[in-house]
Formats: structure tokens, C-alpha cells, sequence
């Protein structure tokens, strides 16, 4: 009997798989199944992710996982931002220690082999705008906040009662001279965009010193 792990190798096209493709390429999805996942897992040939997400050990990968390709499958609606994505655009110097995402539905962490990932509600108009998809070199692709879009999700889940560029430059450290290159339509669609008057008054406050 081949172990999920041969299976997974010989039918999956990537490294990533859920209990259901599992299911499909054994053709079963009770006991027989729980216990192929479950001695692949023991094994340290394939790890647990989160209920029903799975992942191939590295060993048996050409390139390794991206971790910013895989927050997308683990809890969502979601996308890239917050530290995470302020980082992934060169706003901010520090290391994020865990990739952080803004959610459509409740807050969740998960601590797995492959890093923290952390999911925070967002409640807004419309999900997502401001938020670009990013190809990646294996043919994968991950959701990711436009740096303005990721700014103003961090002011929100932080609660952030700025209302001008001054605490973006020093609490944050972002360079000047990348502010230089927002633009007024940047801020158009977010400007009504959030629930909540702490962002919205960040925005135009923001907005204001920049002259945009």
C-alpha cells in the first residue's frame, strides 16, 4: 500500500494538499485515509498545517514553500498586510516575525512548522480594494495589500489614533521618500472605506500633510 506521502509525490502538482485531494487520490475518505495521514505525519514525511492542510517535508521539495503563497490557504478570506505587508514593500526595516494578514471572517493564529501566521478581522466596504494578486515564480500567486491599504489596516487592528504622517516616519520608521510616491487616487477608494473614524481621520490627516 502506498503512503500518502508516495501518493502525494506521484499525484500532486504541488507541494501543499488538503484532506480532500488526499481523499480523491486514494479514493477514500474515512479510517483508511486518517490513518495513511496520520503515519505520514508520525513519520515526519509530511506535516500538519492546520485541520485538513497538509505539506510535503522539505526534503522532498525542489524549493521551498512560500510562506506568503501559503497564508492564503490556511485561513480566508485573506490577504497580505499589516506588518507583513509593509514589510514585503520596504516600508518598514524590521524583521516580521510572523506573516500577518487582514480577514473577511474571526481573528485566528496558527503556529505551524512553517512560521506563525496570524489572521485579523478587518471589517471594511468592500474586502478588497487596495489589494493587488502577485504571481510567483512556481506558477502560484498570493493576495497582497497595496503599502497605503496595508498603513491603514495597521492603524485600525492597532488602534492608532494618528491623524498625520508625523507617527508613520518615527513610530513606524518609513523613509520619506517613499511617501513621495503615493498619488491622490491611492487614497480616493479607501477614504470611506473603513468602519471605524480613527482610520478615516488617519487618512485624511495623511492625505493633508502630503498635499495630495
Amino acid at each position: 500500500m502506498q503512503t500518502v506521502t508516495e501518493i502525494a509525490l506521484e499525484r500532486g502538482n504541488r507541494a501543499v494538499f488538503t484532506r480532500q485531494e488526499a481523499a480523491y487520490w486514494t479514493n477514500d475518505s474515512g479510517a483508511r485515509l486518517n490513518a495513511l495521514l496520520k503515519r505520514s505525519v508520525g513519520a515526519g514525511e509530511v506535516w500538519r498545517i492546520r485541520r485538513g492542510l497538509y505539506c510535503l517535508d522539505k526534503r522532498y521539495l525542489h524549493s521551498s514553500v512560500n510562506p506568503l503563497e501559503l497564508a492564503q490557504r490556511i485561513h480566508g478570506p485573506s490577504y497580505i498586510s499589516l506588518e507583513s505587508g509593509l514589510s514585503y514593500h520596504g516600508w518598514i526595516p524590521e524583521a516580521v516575525y510572523a506573516i500577518t494578514s487582514a480577514s473577511l471572517v474571526r481573528s485566528r493564529s496558527f503556529d505551524t512548522p512553517l512560521g506563525v501566521f496570524s489572521f485579523t478581522r478587518v471589517p471594511q466596504t468592500q474586502f478588497f480594494i487596495g489589494v493587488s494578486r502577485i504571481e510567483t515564480e512556481n506558477g502560484g500567486s498570493f493576495l497582497m495589500a497595496d503599502p497605503l491599504k496595508a498603513l491603514a489596516d495597521y492603524v485600525y487592528v492597532h488602534h492608532c489614533k494618528w491623524d498625520s504622517v508625523a507617527p508613520v516616519l518615527e513610530s513606524l520608521r518609513v523613509d520619506e521618500h517613499l511617501l513621495a510616491e503615493l498619488k491622490a487616487d491611492s487614497f480616493d477608494p479607501l477614504m470611506n472605506h473603513y468602519r471605524t473614524g480613527h482610520v478615516q481621520r488617519f487618512l485624511a490627516g495623511f492625505r493633508k500633510d502630503l498635499g495630495l
